[in-house]
């Protein structure tokens, strides 16, 4: 059986760290951190040309300097840095980053033409990226905080794919005292190469996931994430939250991520068709991430509806 093309992004056995510093107010630094209080088991590989050591480790100027492979490099440098280091990662042949970056094409000015940079690049060089502008991965299983949150998220069978990271981080912290845990928490940022339905395609088949979470805010390509959706709903339930449900909130998510949405009632009937469940609420996004990550299914016809009128219990 064939690899999914992101596995070597989503189970990484080595991670260089672009940005990587013992400064705890930097992001690099944070995701440094996060890595080795996490306990990644795999190489980590920091990079910063300002240093020869980080953490005990070698810090090396670029990731053509490290000598061996890489699965996957973390980006935490000014946007304007990003598009050559992605070239120099497909020289390395380190073909998988994740660029927390901001600074891109949800803020216009130069970003944009940073932005257009960035997917020319990675477009030459065979790389495939998440972001920019996300705060990163978390794959609990594999010990993996590629992220500049907390550590420490629990262990379970959900995951979320979040265009905002205030989510991811809010869930997280939900998720302990709630005794619940993820396989992932995959924060897709600016979505401008790697999209919901390439993460869908490798969820879909991973062993360690039984559900899955969508807060999405726009999608670049609806057909491959109808496609996805319905191919995944066949294996695993998924819950969608969409934002822009009105006018104004829709602008604000284009100011967010750089995201476009279509007109509400469009996006209800495309979904209804994939067999996703869709969440109108934070709050029913929530209590659907407690029920799925419960390990309780009820068995036969042992549920029951209270109502105050029979068309909605209907």
């Amino acid at each position: 059986m064939e690899a999914n093309p992101l596995a070597k992004m989503m189970n990484p056995k080595s991670v260089a760290i672009y940005g990587a510093s013992e400064n705890a107010e930097s992001v690099g630094g944070r995701v440094f951190a996060n890595l080795k209080a996490d306990g990644f088991e795999g190489k980590i590989h920091p990079i910063n040309p300002k240093h020869k050591k980080v953490g005990g480790l070698k810090c090396y100027p670029s990731v053509l300097e490290i000598g061996e492979e890489v699965d996957l490099a973390l980006i935490a440098t000014p946007a304007k840095t990003v598009p050559g280091i992605i070239r120099d990662l497909g020289e390395a042949g380190c073909h998988n980053a994740i660029i927390l970056s901001a600074g891109f094409g949800e803020g216009g000015g130069d970003g944009k033409e940073y932005e257009t940079e960035l997917i020319a690049q990675a477009n030459r060089a065979g790389v495939r990226f998440m972001g920019p502008n996300c705060v990163g991965l978390v794959r609990p299983w594999q010990q993996l905080n590629a992220t500049f949150l907390r550590a420490g998220t629990p262990k379970g069978r959900l995951a979320l794919i979040s265009q905002s990271g205030a989510l991811n981080s809010a869930i997280s912290d939900w998720a302990g005292p709630h005794h619940l845990g993820f396989s992932a928490l995959v924060s897709l940022g600016n979505a401008t190469n790697i999209d919901f339905g390439d993460i869908m395609q490798f969820l879909a088949t991973d062993p360690q996931t039984d559900a899955i979470l969508l807060y999405v805010e726009g999608v670049h390509d609806a057909p491959s994430f109808l496609s996805a959706m319905r191919a995944t709903t066949r294996l695993k339930p998924v819950i969608v939250l969409k934002s822009g449900r009105h006018a104004a909130s829709s602008k604000a998510a284009s100011t967010h991520t750089g995201a476009l949405m279509g007109a509400d009632h469009v996006f209800d009937a495309a979904l209804e068709r994939t067999g996703a469940v869709r969440a109108l609420s934070f709050g029913q996004l929530f209590a659907a991430a407690e029920i799925l990550g419960s390990n309780k299914r009820s068995g036969g016809n042992r549920l029951a509806i209270v109502t105050n009128g029979g068309g909605a219990g209907v």
